[in-house]
């Protein structure tokens, strides 16, 4: 068997938080009508709930371990190709985090599409970008 090391902590926790960040969202898009059957208010409460035990954990992990990956990958040896990803990634990143934010305060229909639309979308593009990366 082989043994694990310190990057495959590093790859693994930031894999995982991830899957809880991106899968989360896409799990709840398809949730939502369901829980509207439930009841008016489900979607909030059940959305809040993951919000707040499970996705803005992982956006914080995400972000440590991020930075963890661009110490650890020496960023500043790479190419420029590869350092424009980067910063693109790293904006597409704020995005999500923004929008998802924005998401969390809407209370009305179209604003909440829209910026969970946002959210989704940048959450996918940024969990590409992070592919496109790996060594």
């Amino acid at each position: 068997m082989l043994s694990p090391d310190w990057a495959d902590v590093r790859l693994f926790l930031h894999v995982m938080a991830a899957a809880v960040w991106v899968g989360g969202q896409l799990t709840l898009a398809g949730l939502v009508p369901g829980l509207r059957g439930i009841s008016a208010d489900a979607p909030r409460a059940v959305a809040r709930a993951f919000a707040i035990r499970l996705a803005w954990p992982a956006f914080v992990l995400l972000l440590g371990t991020g930075v963890w990956n661009m110490v650890a990958v020496h960023a500043g040896s790479k190419d420029q190709a590869w350092k424009v990803t980067l910063w693109v990634k790293l904006g597409v990143v704020a995005v999500s985090g923004v929008s998802a934010y924005a998401h969390s305060r809407a209370r009305s229909r179209a604003p909440l599409a829209v910026w969970g639309a946002l959210t989704g979308l940048s959450a996918m593009l940024a969990l590409f970008l992070g592919v496109m990366l790996a060594d």
